[in-house]
């Protein structure tokens, strides 16, 4: 077949191809649009449901933004001392080692220049204390309390029979609170049982 014929056969073919491939696409366009038509069928009170259910997704987002915030505005004026007040501290501790070196100290003991020192750090610390008290930042109390995980933290154990064991009777550094927040722990010393007697329990309690 020479170049002509080929031309010639191709040139019968493309109409016919053309065609089909014109009827495939309004076949498609028919199909799409008869889908959308179905889509768009909605009945008035169907749609006034669907508008209903989306007002009330969208109220119940708006509230739950609104509690999130107040929520942190409240965060922000009750606790935004925080960080500052966990630093401040500090001034407590150095306070209070600097009183213990002093003490300690051979060559100022019963000094007059010892007395007056410790008595200018006392009232540096109670003016501290007071400070911390107007902004509801509170020592806790821990001597002769029972351990409690959620305000004490336990360095050592303390042979003692004269108290229960798990009773706190040494405190290493003292805990504060914010309000109703642990700024941190007291660390402290516990109570428990000599080894004799935890021995001479046990072995009384195998001869029964």
């Amino acid at each position: 077949m020479d170049k002509e014929q080929q031309q010639k056969h191709l040139d019968d073919q493309s109409p016919h191809d053309n065609s089909e491939e014109k009827m495939t696409e309004q076949s498609q366009v028919k199909n799409q649009l008869e889908a959308n038509a179905e889509e768009k069928e909605v009945t008035p009170d169907e749609k006034i449901k669907e508008l209903e259910d989306k007002l009330t997704r969208t109220f119940a987002e708006m509230e739950n933004q609104r509690r999130r915030f107040e929520k942190e505005k409240e965060d922000a004026f009750e606790y935004g001392g925080f960080s500052f007040a966990k630093e401040a501290l500090n001034l407590i501790d150095n306070l209070e080692r600097s009183k213990q070196i002093l003490e300690n100290d051979e060559n100022l003991k019963n000094t007059e220049a010892l007395k007056k020192t410790l008595e200018h750090l006392e009232i540096i610390n109670k003016d501290l204390i007071s400070i911390f008290n107007k902004n509801n930042i509170r020592s806790i109390d821990c001597l002769n309390q029972k351990l409690d995980p959620n305000l004490h933290q336990a360095m050592m154990e303390v042979e003692d029979d004269q108290k229960e064991p798990g009773t706190i009777i040494q405190e290493i550094q003292k805990g504060f609170t914010i309000k109703d927040r642990l700024l941190r722990p007291s660390l402290v010393g516990v109570s428990k049982k000599t080894v004799s007697k935890v021995k001479e329990k046990t072995e009384n309690k195998e001869n029964k």
